[in-house]
């Protein structure tokens, strides 16, 4: 079985493996790129942009149906220590993942030759397992793009636990749908928590709370790594510091990778600057008649489909103008519009709601909600232009 997730998703995937009671390994592909920034020129007032493509991958493994380990493509040690960090076992330097396992899952030997050591017991081994496949699963079923391979194959063995998928996936799914709550103050649990404000949060919590903050807030350690320290998961992690980062008292970085369809979006040629206007509409074809008028005319044009992820791509492409539709499934355009005004980046930021209809109600919502105008669908080659120059001027 394999195949691309625009023609199956994740969870029927895992669903499929559990009906049909199957045994072995699933291998999830999504392209991602590195990218890196430096100084460069004789003043430094420049920066050299470079982007290496590369692949992430997981690892699924399954005994009749049930789930025994999960763990990312990458192997290391770094994700099981991090959980080992919490229950303060102290691990030997020398000891080596090369000669651990078997070649798929490395990690998973490194456990049992924890176990055969007794540096951890058969109960911290298995939360850890949970653990690993609890994040596994998170980001998987979260992915929208990529490839998958399920190989039928004798078991990982010899096996610790094995979870049951339908009542994991289904928690996982009420999860995410949290998860999407907190959009765009919170959008990856790889960004970096830095301090920001460090008089408010000293009078909002007490000193002992705050000194541990500070610790984790390092701009070094991501949300994930942090519920791993603390024994929580991701979603209660990001709810603790939710108000303190809507406050601005708290700031979120990311690490240096980017998924490879945000890099194709966010890359600009520096010496050839282009106006950068982004049309969120659900409707693709109206994505598509956007960036057939303006891309002719000198603009860069990018159409995102998706509202939900619309709104952690803007902070990334940092439009120079916004379309916004107003009726979309799970957030409409008023809600984006909202929420987009909330954040200081996008306070100046022209945005344009666009509507099927032409209502005086339509009107004053959207300026209510922070809208700069409004356009009515269908509309010209002319009309567009003539909102699009009156509100930004090119470069």
């Amino acid at each position: 079985m394999q195949g691309n997730l625009n023609e199956i998703d994740i969870r029927s995937i895992l669903q499929l493996i559990e009906l049909g009671q199957r045994t072995g390994q699933l291998l999830v592909r999504a392209d991602s790129v590195e990218h890196s920034s430096k100084l460069s020129g004789d003043e430094g007032t420049r920066h050299h942009h470079s982007y290496n493509c590369k692949q992430q991958s997981w690892f699924v493994f399954f005994l009749n149906g049930q789930i025994v380990y999960c763990q990312e493509g990458n192997s290391s040690l770094s994700e099981i220590n991090d959980y080992l960090h919490h229950y303060r076992v102290e691990i030997r330097e020398d000891m080596q993942l090369a000669s651990l396992g078997s070649l798929n899952a490395a990690e998973y030997g490194y456990l049992w030759v924890l176990l055969e050591r007794n540096l951890i017991n058969p109960q911290i081994a298995r939360h850890i397992i949970h653990g690993l496949v609890h994040e596994t699963l998170f980001d998987l079923l979260s992915l929208h793009e990529g490839s998958f391979i399920f190989h039928q194959s004798s078991a990982l063995s010899p096996q610790l636990t094995t979870l049951e998928i339908t009542p994991l996936v289904a928690k996982i799914a009420q999860q995410l749908q949290e998860w999407k709550q907190l959009y765009p103050h919170i959008q990856s649990p790889d960004q970096l928590p830095v301090v920001a404000d460090t008089i408010h949060l000293h009078a909002s919590l007490p000193t002992p709370t705050m000194n541990k903050l500070k610790h984790w807030a390092d701009g070094k350690t991501s949300l994930r790594q942090l519920a791993r320290y603390l024994n929580r998961d991701i979603l209660t992690v990001a709810k603790a510091i939710y108000p303190y980062v809507q406050q601005g008292w708290l700031q979120l970085m990311y690490a240096n990778i980017c998924t490879y369809s945000s890099y194709l979006s966010t890359m600009r040629v520096e010496d050839n600057y282009r106006m950068r206007i982004v049309c969120i509409d659900d409707t693709m074809t109206i994505g598509e008649t956007v960036e057939s008028i303006l891309e002719p005319q000198g603009y860069e044009a990018i159409a995102l489909t998706n509202p939900l992820e619309a709104l952690s791509l803007v902070f990334k492409l940092k439009p120079d103008l916004i379309l916004c539709d107003i009726t979309m499934p799970e957030l409409d355009g008023y809600e984006v519009c909202a929420m987009l005004r909330h954040a200081t980046a996008f306070r100046l930021v022209p945005i344009i709601m666009l509507t099927g209809k032409d209502q005086f109600i339509d009107r004053v919502r959207a300026r209510m909600v922070g809208a700069t105008d409004y356009l009515t669908k269908p509309f010209s080659d002319t009309e567009l232009l003539m909102l699009v120059e009156k509100y930004i001027k090119r470069a």
